[in-house]
């Protein structure tokens, strides 16, 4: 019989561990042994609280999803300001928190990519994603031009945003998500004064 209490530090300890071993390995590799390794649990402590490997990746990638969203709304509660260049500003910020660009966080979002197309409930996941980014855009520079416009502006940083984290995830040094953040911000004027 589990400890009570103990299933939300179990839940946690095995989305790390799923982490590391995507990290290590690639998910092509990932198993569920491996991830009870890194984990120092037994593998079916995995089926117990997620019902399989699939289970598993679903509530990691909703655990970095979470993430994202934590590191967009803190800096969006620290303005002082809600004008659209500062939102805006602190949705790319978010973007590229460091919760985002470490490299276990980086490959788990990569093979997420990959794998959203294959898979139904990570694609969900996906779509429901890039459906937020697109809209906290466009509501935000719906206060600084017309509607059309902003639309166009959301798909255009949003685009933005994805190509630099893709990129830099991809480079053998990594993200450098102050040189992205530089980039990203650099266009989001850009697209305000034109």
């Amino acid at each position: 019989m589990p400890k009570v209490g103990m299933e939300p530090i179990r839940r946690q300890q095995l989305i790390a561990a799923t982490m590391a071993a995507i990290d290590e390995v690639g998910l092509g590799e990932v198993t569920i042994v491996r991830i009870a390794r890194h984990a120092g649990v037994s593998s079916g402590i995995i089926s117990h609280y997620f019902g399989g490997k699939d289970g598993l990746l679903e509530a990691t990638m909703r655990q970095i999803l979470t993430d994202l969203s934590q590191a967009v709304a803190r800096r969006r509660r620290a303005l002082n300001e809600q004008g659209a260049r500062a939102q805006i500003g602190a949705i790319i910020e978010g973007n590229f928190d460091r919760s985002q660009i470490s490299g276990p966080a980086a490959k788990t979002w990569l093979a997420f990519w990959a794998s959203s197309m294959h898979r139904p409930a990570l694609a969900r996941l996906q779509t429901i994603n890039d459906r937020r980014l697109y809209t906290n855009l466009c509501y935000q520079f719906c206060k600084a031009m017309p509607r059309e416009q902003a639309k166009n502006a959301a798909k255009d940083l949003a685009a933005l945003i994805d190509g630099l984290w893709l990129r830099g995830a991809l480079a053998r040094e990594g993200l450098d998500a102050d040189a992205a953040r530089d980039l990203a911000l650099a266009h989001l004027d850009r697209l305000l004064t034109a």
